[in-house]
């Protein structure tokens, strides 16, 4: 499969990032936990080079908490949320101060000790970045829902402890080069489901969760996973019970069952890539055996 999805508002979000980096005094760059490398924009580094980064991984809760753990040994401060969970204000804000620290200093000497930080907030959609502010603000005030391209505009939104957070559309980059990227930002959620076979990406994903999680792939569905995805998702349909008229497996209620399943978690804490080992999906979006 090569997914590519870069709509016009993305471009215009990329446009209006460059000219918004020079109000703010660092950013919050969230990422997705269970897929780090595929969800963070490589544009970002160029984009905003010399602003500190806070680099935070959400839906850690949906993640394997080993996989976790290897993520924290090889990126330096990196801070692991569940972002609709009150509390992570509890290690946030205080690390948005230490990788500030020169410019709250600087502030002092000038008696302007009070003065807000500005930080903006951004990452792929759908990664929870609306969610982190309304949490930070303990309280509803970024439109926040679980799917793609909700927020459109950038917004200021004040939180307590003297932050100013600026909250920005999910931003992609204009051509993934690896198809595999493409693939894992799918199972994830942060591509539109209409632009894609959805049948086809849920047969991929069985191949993927069979391969590293065969046993909490088995206690969910009460098969024993093999063939192609196609033929899992057959087994799986057969088993709930998703059938249509004259007994053909309805695929499609079972692609979607099992999107959906390993998006909330109900499959169990899974993550699909390793730091220092290959993906799952490699080069040319073909699974590694």
């Amino acid at each position: 499969m090569n997914i590519q999805w870069y709509p016009g508002h993305m471009a215009k979000t990329r446009r209006q990032m460059e000219k918004d980096l020079g109000e703010v005094d660092a950013l919050i760059e969230l990422a997705d936990a269970r897929i780090v490398r595929a969800s963070r924009n490589p544009d970002l580094d160029s984009l905003a080079e010399g602003k500190p980064r806070l680099l935070v991984l959400s839906r850690a809760d949906l993640a394997d908490p080993l996989r976790t753990s290897q993520w924290r040994e090889v990126i330096p401060g990196l801070i692991e949320c569940v972002c609709h969970k009150p509390g992570a204000e509890k290690t946030i804000v205080p690390a948005i101060r230490r990788i500030l620290s020169d410019k709250i200093s600087k502030y002092a000497l000038k008696g302007q000790s009070g003065r807000a930080l500005r930080l903006m907030v951004t990452g792929i959609p759908n990664v929870g970045k609306s969610t982190l502010i309304n949490t930070l603000a303990r309280r509803k005030a970024a439109k926040a829902e679980n799917r793609p391209g909700v927020t459109r505009e950038r917004q200021w939104f004040p939180v307590d402890n003297g932050l100013m957070l600026m909250d920005t559309p999910g931003l992609l980059w204009p051509k993934f080069e690896d198809p595999a990227v493409g693939m894992l930002l799918a199972f994830t959620g942060a591509v539109r489901d209409e632009i894609i076979d959805l049948e086809s990406l849920a047969a991929e994903l069985c191949v993927c969760l069979a391969r590293l999680y065969p046993q909490l792939f088995q206690e969910r569905y009460k098969i024993i996973p093999s063939g192609q995805g196609h033929e899992i998702l057959e087994a799986i349909a057969r088993k709930r019970g998703f059938l249509i008229s004259g007994g053909e497996c309805d695929s499609e209620r079972a692609s979607r069952t099992v999107l959906d399943e390993f998006r909330s978690g109900k499959l169990g804490r899974i993550s699909l890539e390793v730091p220092g080992e290959e993906p799952i999906v490699q080069k040319g979006g073909h699974i590694k055996q």
